[in-house]
């Protein structure tokens, strides 16, 4: 199905980027850890610091971007994270690479890529219309888990060639590449416009979670996403220190254990738009987002050597398969009940809230972790999970009905649906990361 030269250069702008962002996995903890030998506990302040400043700095963006055309913003923030970036290995040659200067980049990149994240989500609504939305999400998804197979792995082997900058390098090129991508998209582009009577900035930056209060089924997407994205956040420099620190794993191996498990979200991805037009959006979303909550538990019998590989391997492939059939359809709920002009709003509330939770419980997590070991953190992060889908929507919202089924095919659009769909450029529900 063809969605458009636009949507073309969209989507390869988004492949480049993340395909930068997983080869260079893990880079700052392998950094904090291997050259400033941080310990357990700053490594998880690094995470945590980074996700909440830049949660805070990012938090006046979503009306800014709301109100401007959505194709400089994104070259802008691309660029930003570009320059954000390439610092780290000059300090590194120079010999002077730093812990505080790894969280500066950390917050720069992470505000940037709120508000890049807020304008492609708005964009995306604007530039695909209807059901096709839900396949150009899928598009986005299975690129996501296609870079996530194969990125770790060849970061892991460029760090052991080449030391542990190049995979940032890489990142920081992808930014640029990314840029003149979106530079090439050609046609209209989208800006809310604004409201003279609007007085108060404070209620121009709270819109965003004023709507998401008060639609029922978009309040516990959020609940749930923010606390399932904060909870498995919270576990990711605790498995970099236990498998990097304590298990020594060798750089490949760590890549890996995460990048062979992304084939499954690949595969989820995939069947992601099928499963939902035979079963419905709102059961296949139910379903696969209780599976998801029960397999981060198995993290708990990870052990030294091949035995431990296997099992983060394992457990990793179903949790990223059941993601990569329900983060489509979560994120297309989203943008399908969010107006064109709050979208950007919305999107930067979700990811605000989203990075202020990770970096709260990966604080919490660093402090359990250095209490009673990371092992044991991890899994009481994994019990807590098996709670989350109690807040997933109970019923489909009449005013916003499921697709008619027909045999199992993917339903042709109507051509005169309002947008919808989601994006996973801003869907905040990746596994392994925040946002690219």
């Amino acid at each position: 199905m063809k969605l458009g030269s636009g949507f073309g250069w969209l989507w390869s702008a988004y492949a480049v980027s993340t395909y930068g962002t997983w080869i260079a996995f893990g880079a700052f903890p392998l950094l904090a850890v291997r050259v400033l030998h941080s310990s357990a506990f700053a490594v998880s302040l690094l995470e945590a610091a980074g996700l909440a400043v830049a949660a805070i700095v990012a938090f006046p963006l979503g009306p800014w971007v709301a109100h401007r055309p959505k194709r400089p913003v994104m070259i802008t923030m691309d660029l930003t994270r570009f320059l954000a970036t390439a610092s780290v290995p000059v300090a590194y040659a120079l010999g002077l690479l730093s812990y505080g200067h790894l969280l500066v980049v950390s917050v720069v990149s992470g505000a940037a890529g709120i508000a890049f994240s807020a304008a492609s989500g708005a964009y995306l609504k604007h530039l695909v219309h209807g059901d096709h939305l839900l396949i150009a999400n899928g598009r986005f998804e299975g690129t996501t888990w296609v870079a996530t197979a194969a990125g770790p792995p060849l970061g892991g082997a460029l760090v052991g060639l080449l030391g542990p900058v190049v995979t940032v390098t890489a990142n920081a090129v992808s930014y640029l590449l990314s840029a003149l991508g979106i530079l090439r998209i050609r046609g209209d582009d989208v800006a809310a416009p604004r409201d003279p009577a609007t007085r108060v900035r404070g209620a121009a930056l709270l819109g965003g979670w004023r709507f998401i209060g008060h639609d029922h089924v978009l309040r516990r997407l959020f609940l749930n996403s923010v606390l399932v994205g904060g909870l498995i956040t919270a576990t990711v420099p605790l498995l970099a220190v236990l498998l990097l620190g304590e298990y020594h794993f060798p750089a490949w191996q760590y890549g890996l254990a995460f990048g062979v498990p992304a084939l499954g979200g690949l595969v989820g991805a995939r069947l992601s738009a099928r499963l939902a037009a035979r079963h419905g959006r709102r059961r296949v979303m139910v379903v696969s987002g209780w599976l998801r909550s029960i397999f981060p538990l198995g993290l708990a019998f990870v052990r030294p050597g091949v035995t431990g590989l296997l099992t983060v391997i394992v457990v990793e492939a179903l949790l990223i398969t059941c993601m990569g059939v329900f983060n489509p359809i979560y994120a297309t709920e989203r943008l399908r009940r969010t107006p064109p002009d709050q979208a950007a709003q919305v999107l930067t509330a979700w990811s605000v809230a989203g990075r202020l939770v990770q970096a709260a419980l990966t604080m919490v997590w660093g402090v359990l972790a250095a209490l009673i070991g990371p092992l044991a953190a991890i899994t009481v992060s994994g019990v807590l999970l098996l709670a989350t889908p109690l807040l997933l929507p109970r019923r489909t919202d009449p005013s916003h009905p499921e697709p008619v089924r027909r045999g199992g095919a993917v339903p042709a659009p109507t051509g005169d649906a309002p947008p919808s769909g989601g994006n996973a450029l801003a869907s905040g529900g990746n596994v392994l990361a925040s946002d690219n």
